[in-house]
């Protein structure tokens, strides 16, 4: 299928999609009937987990794009739309996570995580809301986490600091986007069973971390991945500026 002929399948951007929380979001897309793009800094990795949602290359994109740099957003909404016509979806998950002592953070490292985590999901809901807005439609997600909301456990103060400005930033464009059909909201995950979870944190340490959820484990990704979903639907209208918690019942409210 040509780019220019009708297909009734949406099309969804996730960034920070090569693995992990981003990798499962966008396979759940996939799987759900969406044309997917998946972007990642690394753009070979994005490459090659679009090929493994759809080796044929119709439905499920690989692309380059670097969250820190407002204009290469632009850049992959021109090649979304010139390749699909239309983008409908956008979920901000690309993040940064670097365990340091609160009292060694350097201003270097504060810098480069708030950039990816903070400002990445603000260039993202500045160039797509805009772009949704002037089409009357469209559907943002911003993954926040538990750290953002209780100050950070197993995280550095720059990434906690970082996350609860996404849950922010997600209510400022809420309101500002509401009134032109475009919703945004924010998935707040604690602790999830994914590789960069075990690779950065201490085997004791996560034990530990385990031990002390209600609910006596980490957290399912696909789960996660499923509310992404939900709140991209079509009929999902009525949710907007809202964060939804999946903590395991770390933090009750």
């Amino acid at each position: 299928m040509s780019p220019n002929e009708e297909d009734p399948r949406r099309v969804a951007l996730v960034t920070g999609a090569a693995r992990g929380l981003g990798a499962c979001i966008a396979g759940r897309l996939y799987d759900r009937g969406y044309r997917v793009a998946l972007t990642d800094l690394d753009e070979e990795s994005a490459a090659n987990a679009a090929t493994e949602l759809d080796p044929e290359g119709r439905y499920a994109v690989g692309l380059a794009l670097d969250v820190r740099d407002k204009d290469a957003f632009v850049t992959v909404r021109d090649q979304l739309t010139e390749r699909w016509g239309a983008v409908h979806v956008l979920v901000n998950n690309a993040g940064q996570s670097k365990v340091e002592s609160l009292m060694e953070i350097g201003p270097e490292s504060f810098e480069a995580v708030v950039a990816t985590n903070l400002n990445g999901t603000f260039f993202g809901c500045q160039v797509f809301g805009a772009y949704f807005a002037e089409r009357g439609y469209g559907r943002i997600v911003n993954i926040a986490s538990l750290a953002g909301q209780n100050g950070g456990t197993a995280t550095g103060a720059h990434y906690a600091a970082a996350k609860g400005g996404v849950a922010t930033l997600t209510k400022v464009f809420a309101r500002e986007l509401g009134p032109h059909g475009v919703t945004v909201n924010a998935i707040s995950p604690g602790p999830q069973d994914l590789p960069v979870v075990r690779e950065t944190v201490d085997p004791e340490k996560l034990a530990r971390i385990e031990a002390t959820i209600p609910v006596g484990r980490l957290g399912r990704p696909r789960f996660v991945a499923d509310m992404a979903v939900l709140l991209a639907a079509e009929h999902a209208d009525a949710v907007t500026g809202a964060c939804w918690d999946a903590n395991g019942g770390l933090y009750m409210r």
